[in-house]
């Protein structure tokens, strides 16, 4: 008998085994289509579009010449590029702290009992919602000299902190950095608000019988659970604030003297104004490599954080 059985047992083992090969085989088979329609549009554009960093072409003519690695070793050497390449990454860290901790305290306020809550999160949200180039045209007329900020400012006697936004290098890059965190704190609140709701009550109810005060509740509880909608938002953050365009070119187009160009106002610049394809590749090359390490290294830190 005890034969038998271990025979029978063999036998299922190699049909479980056998069953799941073949839905293997037929996973794969079906994702054949969708695999082939990733390469044909995604993967051989990048590759063959990538190749131009390493040639002179200009955009139009129909011959170019390979250059090596010219087009990276001026991009790396180039003082205009390494301004922009710090811009990028101030304003990517600067967005990524300030929106999240706004987003944050947004989730925590909308999350309580109040009467008006839903229409506070439609409110907040709906500047993540509208397009790019909109909100910048709005913030360029709201920070013109003569506009509204400056107008508010004058107006509550605080006429001394009026300032040309736009207009100085500095001020210029902090307007754009607060009118992306205006943008997108209500979607940084969203993520951070569907954490909260997955908190069970009986948790929260459990450390407040223990004595834990708003502030303990918070710092031991509800943050440390928080750590996935974390991850989605800080990585999601940098990742935009690292690509982010529209919002730059409409506002500043770089300027004033290209004191706020990022390494994608920078792309554009080069193969649009100066018709240097390969040399405006090759900064996307760049950007390439600066988002996936910053993003790699993010992520094995947050996931870190989360398996504790």
């Amino acid at each position: 008998m005890a034969v038998a059985g271990s025979v029978d047992s063999a036998k299922v083992a190699r049909r479980r085994k056998g069953l799941g090969s073949s839905m293997s085989r037929r996973t794969l088979l079906y994702a054949i289509p969708a695999l082939a329609f990733y390469v044909f549009v995604v993967v051989v554009p990048t590759t063959q579009g990538a190749t131009l960093a390493f040639t002179n072409w200009d955009g139009l003519s129909q011959s170019f010449d390979f250059v090596g690695l010219d087009n990276v070793m001026k991009v790396l050497s180039d003082p205009s590029s390494f301004k922009a390449v710090l811009n990028t990454i101030v304003i990517a860290i600067a967005f990524t702290v300030i929106q999240n901790a706004i987003g944050l305290a947004l989730a925590l306020g909308v999350n309580s009992k109040i009467k008006s809550r839903n229409f506070i999160k439609v409110l907040l949200f709906t500047p993540a919602v509208m397009t790019p180039v909109v909100i910048g045209y709005l913030w360029q007329f709201m920070l013109a000299p003569n506009g509204p900020v400056n107008e508010v400012l004058r107006a509550v006697g605080l006429g001394a902190f009026a300032q040309t936004w736009l207009g100085e290098p500095t001020w210029a890059l902090v307007s754009i950095i607060v009118v992306l965190i205006w943008q997108f704190s209500g979607y940084s609140m969203v993520i951070f608000l569907a954490g909260l709701q997955g908190i069970p009550e009986e948790i929260l109810e459990a450390s407040a019988v223990d004595g834990a005060g708003p502030i303990r509740r918070f710092t031991s509880v509800i943050f440390p659970l928080l750590a996935p909608a974390l991850t989605i938002n800080i990585m999601l953050s940098m990742i935009g604030a690292l690509k982010v365009f529209d919002q730059v070119w409409v506002l500043t187009g770089g300027g004033p003297g290209g004191s706020t160009h990022t390494l994608s106002t920078l792309m554009f610049r080069e193969a649009f104004t100066f018709g240097d394809f390969g040399r405006s590749v090759a900064m996307g090359l760049v950007l390439l490599v600066l988002v996936a390490a910053i993003s790699i290294v993010q992520y094995r830190a947050l996931l870190k954080r989360e398996l504790r």
